[in-house]
């Protein structure tokens, strides 16, 4: 198949696959975004084997990139805010907050990143995996070779060491 078939089939079928993309990930920027990475991606693939069925393969891949796209997405807001109570929450400063809410924030995380720093080299990649790249306790415990267990009590022991420090602060003047 060549790149002069992709294209009268992209062509054909480029609103029936921005369509299905827009209802997968609910923004047409992104969708529009989607479309064309599709497109690069089987150009690509077509670069490197022969594909029978052009126009399945063109809305699979699309597919697929839209389900990357959303788990991205759902990886990025798993959030140490999973565990922190509501009112820690609501004490961080908006944008636009006064320069003693500012200076507050600042001071909590700067605090936060220093207690964070003095966890054992196993905890920080648990609080890691966990936090910022949304891994699940079974796959940090597989990484790490522990027990799901001891990845349980980590992260549980974590989050009450940031939890206790939040609350220090929030006491202090």
């Amino acid at each position: 198949m060549s790149t002069s078939n992709l294209d009268s089939v992209f062509l054909a079928q480029r609103l029936p696959l921005l369509r299905t993309l827009v209802r997968m990930v609910k923004n047409p920027s992104i969708a529009e975004d989607l479309v064309q990475e599709t497109y690069l991606r089987v150009a690509r693939t077509l670069l490197e084997r022969r594909i029978d069925h052009l126009e399945p393969f063109l809305f699979q891949t699309g597919r697929n990139l839209a389900l990357d796209h959303l788990r991205h997405l759902r990886m990025q807001s798993r959030t140490m805010l999973d565990d922190v109570p509501v009112e820690v929450v609501q004490a961080v400063p908006a944008p636009g907050s006064s320069a003693e809410d500012s200076l507050h924030a600042e001071k909590l995380l700067e605090r936060l990143g220093t207690t964070l720093s003095q966890l054992s080299e196993r905890q920080q990649r648990i609080f890691i995996l966990s936090r910022l790249h949304g891994c699940g306790y079974a796959e940090i415990a597989e990484q790490l070779g522990v027990s799901l267990s001891t990845v349980q009590k980590e992260l549980k022991l974590i989050m009450a060491i940031c939890i206790g420090l939040v609350s220090r602060l929030e006491e202090s003047p």
